[in-house]
C-alpha cells in the first residue's frame, strides 16, 4: 500500500473549523478529520523547522540526535525513516524539503551542501524543492507565464504594490495569483507524478512551506478572513519578565521574517489582527490545495489504497503574550496537528484522542504499519493501538520537548544573557495540569495549567509550589535518563552469543 507523510509548516493545532475556530475556514482539512483518527494533544519535541523535522523523521529526542538549530549538522549514523521504508522496499520521495544540515564528516571540505542547512536528509529521492533559498524551478514556471523574475529570488514574496501611504502591517496581495503560487506549483508537481504511477506501492514526504511567513497571501486570501472574526490573542502575564525571553522577542521583532517591508517593533494591535487575518487566509489556502490533492488521490482510486499522515513541524504564537514565531515553552509553538487516515482501519474514523502523543511517534508508528521493527534508537511509540480503537494499558503521562537558544554565528544570546552556548538551552515537561520550564544557565519556569491555560503566572519561586517543582524536575530527570541514547545499550555479548532486550523502556 501507499504513504504519503502529509507536512504543514508552523500550523496552530487549534487552526481547524472541525474545532470550532472562529475564523480558519478548512474544509478539506475537516473532511479529512473526520475520515481520521485525530490526536488532540499532539506535540512538537523540537523546534524551529530543522531540529522538529529531524525528529519526526529520525524518531528521536534533539537530546538524543543533537542537530538542535537550523544548521547543526545531523550525525549521519543515526537510522531514519526513509532508510527504513528503502529496506522495506520502498522508493522515498520527497516533494519539498527536510532542512537537514548535512554531516560535515561524510562529505570534502569544498562541497556545497556545507554552505547551507536546507539539505535532503539521506534515503529520500527529491523531486521538487519549494523553500528559503530553493525557488528555481517555481520562479522557472512563473517566468514562463509571463511574470517578472524578482531580481532575489525571496523577493517574489513581496507584495505586488504597496502603497507609499501604507502603515503598519498591510494585508495587500502577492505578486503572484493564487492558481500561481507556491503551494499550487508544489501540488502541481505531485498531481503530475500521482499520473506517472504504475500501480507499485510508493512513498510521498509532501512538505509545504505555508503558513509559515512572510504573512503575504495572493488573492483572494489576502483578505479572506474577517478581521471581526478573528479572535484577540493571549495577553501577557509575569512569564514575559524571564530574561531568555525578553531576548527572544527582540529577535523576532525585526520585521523581515514576517513582511520584509514593516517595522515590526512599531506593530498595533490592529496590526496584530490583520496578521492573524492574513495567516489564517493562508490556512484557507492551504487547504483548497490539499482539497485538490485529495480530489486527485480519490479520482485514480489511491485513496483508500494510502496511509495518509497529516501533521507539521511545530506552531506558531500568533501574537499570544505578544510573541510571534516558534520556539521558547508555550503551547502554541509546540502543540501541532496530527490526523492519520489508515484505508485498513476504518471503524475508528473520527476518533478523537486525548491522549498525549509526540511527533517522535509519528515513525514508529509508520514502520509498525508496514509490519517492520522499529530501531532501537528510537524514542518514539507506535499509535496502531490507538488506530485500531484501544487503549494501550501503560502510555505516557507527560510530554517532552527542547529548545536551543544557541547562535555560534552571531552569539546573540550568548552576549545578552552571558551564556556559553552550551547553557543556551530549555527543557520542557508537560503533564495534563502543570508545566516545568528547565533552563541550563538560567532560572526555572513553572505553570499551573489547570487554573492558568494560558500559562501566565510563573509559579517557580512560589514556595507552596516547591515540592510540585521538584516532582517535576525529577520526572524531568528520569525520563532523560530512561530515553539516553541506547543503539547498543540493550545488547550484551555472552557466551550464548548476542542477547538483545526489546521491551517498553517502563512499566506503570
Amino acid at each position: 500500500m501507499n504513504i504519503l507523510l502529509l507536512s504543514v509548516d508552523q500550523w496552530r493545532a487549534d487552526c481547524f473549523g472541525f474545532l470550532g475556530h472562529p475564523a480558519v475556514r478548512t474544509p478539506n482539512l475537516d473532511r479529512l478529520a473526520a475520515e481520521s483518527v485525530v490526536f488532540r494533544r499532539h506535540f512538537t519535541v523540537a523546534a524551529p523547522c530543522g531540529p522538529a523535522r529531524t525528529s519526526l523523521l529520525s524518531g528521536l529526542y534533539p537530546f538524543n540526535h543533537r542537530s538542535i538549530t537550523n544548521g547543526t549538522p545531523f550525525d549521519a549514523r543515526f537510522p531514519t525513516l526513509p532508510g527504513g521504508l528503502k529496506l522495506a522496499g520502498y522508493d522515498p520521495l520527497l516533494f519539498g524539503y527536510t532542512d537537514t544540515s548535512v554531516d560535515p564528516r561524510t562529505l570534502e571540505p569544498d562541497d556545497p551542501r556545507l554552505l547551507t542547512y536546507e539539505g535532503v536528509m539521506e534515503g529520500f529521492r527529491q523531486i521538487v524543492d519549494v523553500n528559503g533559498d530553493n525557488l528555481g524551478a517555481w520562479l522557472d514556471v512563473l517566468e514562463a507565464k509571463g511574470y517578472d523574475r524578482p531580481e532575489r529570488d525571496g523577493d517574489i514574496y513581496l507584495h505586488a504594490e504597496r502603497p507609499a501611504q501604507a502603515q503598519g502591517f498591510w494585508d495587500g496581495p502577492a505578486r503572484y495569483k493564487a492558481e500561481d503560487s507556491d503551494m499550487a506549483f508544489l501540488t502541481d508537481c505531485v498531481l503530475d507524478r500521482l499520473t506517472q504511477e504504475t500501480g507499485d506501492p510508493w512513498f510521498y514526504h509532501l512538505v509545504y512551506l505555508r503558513p509559515h511567513p512572510p504573512l503575504i497571501a495572493p488573492e483572494p486570501y489576502n483578505r479572506i478572513i474577517p478581521r471581526d472574526r478573528v479572535e484577540a490573542p493571549l495577553p501577557m502575564g509575569d512569564g514575559e519578565a524571564h530574561p531568555f525571553l525578553k531576548v527572544w522577542a527582540e529577535q523576532h521583532q525585526k520585521g523581515g521574517y514576517f513582511d520584509p517591508e514593516i517595522d515590526f517593533s512599531a506593530l498595533s494591535t490592529s496590526d496584530g489582527t490583520a496578521m492573524r487575518a492574513v495567516y489564517y487566509g493562508l490556512m484557507a489556502e492551504m487547504d483548497f490545495q490539499i482539497g485538490r490533492l485529495l480530489k486527485a488521490l480519490e479520482s485514480t482510486g489511491q485513496l483508500d489504497n494510502t496511509l495518509l499522515v497529516f501533521t507539521c513541524d511545530h506552531g506558531e504564537m500568533a501574537g499570544d503574550h505578544g510573541l510571534w514565531g516558534k520556539g521558547g515553552w508555550y503551547d502554541g509553538a509546540y502543540r501541532i496537528p496530527l490526523m492519520i487516515r489508515d484505508p485498513k482501519r476504518r471503524k475508528t474514523v473520527g476518533r478523537q484522542v486525548q491522549a498525549l502523543t509526540e511527533s517522535v511517534d509519528v515513525a514508529a508508528t509508520v514502520m509498525d504499519w508496514l509490519g517492520k521493527k522499529a530501531p532501537q534508537s528510537w524514542d518514539g511509540v507506535s499509535l496502531l493501538p490507538w488506530l485500531d480503537g484501544d487503549t494501550p494499558p501503560v502510555w505516557r503521562d507527560h510530554v517532552f520537548w527542547e529548545f536551543d537558544f544557541r547562535d555560534i554565528e552571531s552569539g546573540t544570546y550568548e552576549a545578552a544573557l552571558g551564556l556559553t552556548p552550551d547553557q543556551c538551552t530549555l527543557n520542557v515537561w508537560r503533564s495534563d495540569n502543570v508545566k516545568y520550564v528547565h533552563f541550563t544557565g538560567l532560572p526555572p519556569l513553572l505553570f499551573d495549567l489547570a487554573n492558568d491555560p494560558g500559562e501566565r503566572h510563573n509559579l517557580a519561586g512560589d514556595p507552596a509550589w516547591l515540592g510540585k517543582r521538584l516532582e517535576m524536575a525529577e520526572g524531568l530527570l528520569a525520563h532523560r535518563m530512561r530515553h539516553a541514547e541506547r543503539t547498543l545499550t540493550n545488547h550484551k555479548l555472552t557466551a550464548k552469543g548476542v542477547l538483545t532486550y526489546e521491551g517498553p523502556r517502563r512499566l506503570g
